[in-house]
């Protein structure tokens, strides 16, 4: 088995993109004609989820690859107890502290925006942690009237994930580990295989439905993602065979979404979880959509003669713009939506065009949201840890 490439720079930004996109895509629920939002303006619109079809179908998978793929070296530095013991570190600390103050806001304004209910936030905060234990909905073990939690689905998912991940390894000997790695990686180099993973993901969603709530994919179809990644990292072969299939696989992305939106345009709530033939199809199609998609990316990003190993050098002043990014990427997640949600909540009210205020909260909530993290996180050791960041390098 070759030896398994360097992180690479590309998969940071790319994963910086998804993150300070998800401003623009919150944002642009407030207007959209079918969501449930937690704010609405009065006048929405349908172009809002084409839109967010074009990005839902990539853009959440792409994260759970991309931490995949970091959980493979975290497991290769510190071995499971301590990838373990650093994931509950860095994503169990922020999920913790996020839900005891700031996830609660964006239901709290949704409560505000209807008539009748005027409490303060103090005020809210007991009925929303009136909470029991629901273990049958794992990893989403907290149930109650109106708690939720909210955005962090992403953070529960990938902790949870990267835990079974450890257990995984530490009870699987390492040679059959490596002998199944070679195989797949040996595999990987015939024609379409690489395309193959789309299958199970497939068969998720068309047999376990997709879940709104989570980014439009199904829980265990972001598992999959998850795997899909750690195996990936685990030999070059992998990297070959994405930049081979890249082209082929944007065609069929694209093919495959186009052939899905016509459910997702007439089959209604039905799509996410019935089994109408129609249904059924479109669910299918959007999985194979997303995984494409995915070989595509990750194929481009793969430079051949920048191997991950011996990356060029970066520039000074875009080298440390990168990592002050990179380290943001956590935080910012979560970070965002109470802010877009608070700003939405002020600036519906002054019916102005869409487009107007759509520009308005986004503009506001990317400069909130950044001051939040530079001046509230960042600069102090605790807020770090708080937020899941390491301790800043001196």
């Amino acid at each position: 088995m070759t030896a398994p490439p360097a992180r690479r720079t590309a998969l940071d930004v790319v994963r910086i993109v998804v993150v300070i996109g998800l401003v623009f895509f919150h944002a642009a629920l407030v207007f959209d004609a079918t969501d449930d939002y937690y704010v609405k303006n009065a006048e929405t619109t349908g172009v809002t989820t084409v839109l967010a079809g074009l990005g839902v179908v990539w853009a959440m998978p792409l994260l759970f690859v991309v931490a995949g793929i970091g959980a493979r070296y975290s497991l290769a530095r510190r071995g499971p107890g301590g990838f373990a013991r650093e994931r509950l570190l860095r994503l169990g600390v922020p999920l913790v502290v996020a839900t005891l103050t700031i996830v609660p806001v964006p239901p709290w304004l949704r409560l505000r925006g209807q008539a009748g209910y005027d409490g303060s936030y103090l005020e809210f905060l007991p009925r929303f942690f009136a909470v029991r234990f629901a273990p049958g909905d794992f990893p989403f073990v907290l149930r109650g009237e109106v708690f939720e939690t909210g955005h962090l689905w992403f953070v529960v998912l990938l902790l949870a994930y990267s835990l079974m991940l450890a257990a995984v390894v530490a009870r699987l000997p390492e040679g059959p580990r490596r002998r199944a790695v070679d195989a797949a990686a040996a595999a990987a180099g015939r024609a379409g295989v690489v395309l193959l993973p789309a299958l199970p993901l497939a068969a998720v969603g068309v047999l376990l439905g997709l879940e709104e709530g989570l980014g439009a994919w199904s829980r265990w179809a972001y598992v999959l993602f998850f795997l899909y990644g750690f195996v990936l990292a685990t030999d070059e072969r992998f990297g070959a065979a994405l930049r081979r299939h890249a082209r082929v696989a944007a065609v069929l992305a694209v093919v495959a979404f186009a052939a899905s939106a016509p459910g997702f345009a007439t089959a209604g709530t039905d799509l996410f979880t019935g089994m109408a033939p129609l249904a059924v199809v479109s669910r299918a199609l959007f999985s194979v959509s997303g995984w494409c998609a995915l070989v595509a990316i990750l194929g481009r990003l793969d430079r051949p003669r920048e191997p991950l190993a011996r990356a060029a050098p970066t520039p000074a002043g875009r080298a440390r713009l990168l990592a002050y990014l990179g380290a943001a990427a956590l935080p910012f997640y979560v970070l965002h939506q109470p802010i877009v949600v608070a700003v939405a909540y002020l600036v519906v009210p002054g019916h102005a065009p869409i487009i107007v205020e759509y520009a308005v909260i986004v503009a506001i909530s990317l400069v909130l949201t950044f001051v939040a993290y530079d001046i509230l996180v960042r600069r102090t050791r605790i807020t770090r840890l708080l937020f899941g960041m390491r301790a800043e390098r001196t």
